[in-house]
């Protein structure tokens, strides 16, 4: 059970993990020992969730989620196998997270009268300051 929120865990049947082989250094270990986690969250078959919440989710997730609508985070940070797989469900749960926050929506707003006058009347002096910069034969063409 991975508790995301006060009201809202999801169940551990519904994550898979799948221990692997780590990439990088680490000596004679890293070829011994699969210590890397791949986490897996099947997150359109999800119960858990709701829609506009799984839509959320696999827009922040990226390149993370497959074709298939599974979310794999790999997690190879750390030497011990139990540290990743931890590692890999706080990754998780912050996502969760970060998508359970529905954004304001933006409401689109005019310019001010003011603001409108004050980016003409810069734009006026910078064109007479132009102007002056001029030699006197270009000005007249």
């Amino acid at each position: 059970m991975l508790q995301i929120t006060p009201t809202l865990s999801i169940p551990g049947d519904e994550l898979t993990c799948t221990f692997v082989r780590a990439s990088g250094p680490g000596g004679q270990n890293v070829n011994k020992v699969a210590t890397a986690v791949q986490l897996r969250f099947d997150v359109r078959n999800s119960p858990s969730l709701t829609e506009e919440v799984k839509a959320r989710l696999v827009k922040l997730a990226g390149n993370k989620m497959t074709q298939d609508g599974v979310l794999v985070i790999e997690a190879k940070r750390y030497r011990a196998q139990e540290q990743n797989r931890s590692d890999a469900e706080q990754r998780l749960t912050a996502l969760i997270q970060k998508a359970l926050f529905k954004p304001k929506r933006r409401r689109p707003t005019r310019p001010t009268m003011a603001s409108q006058m004050r980016r003409v009347d810069s734009k006026k002096r910078r064109g007479a300051v132009k102007r002056i910069r001029q030699s006197k034969k270009e000005y007249e063409e």
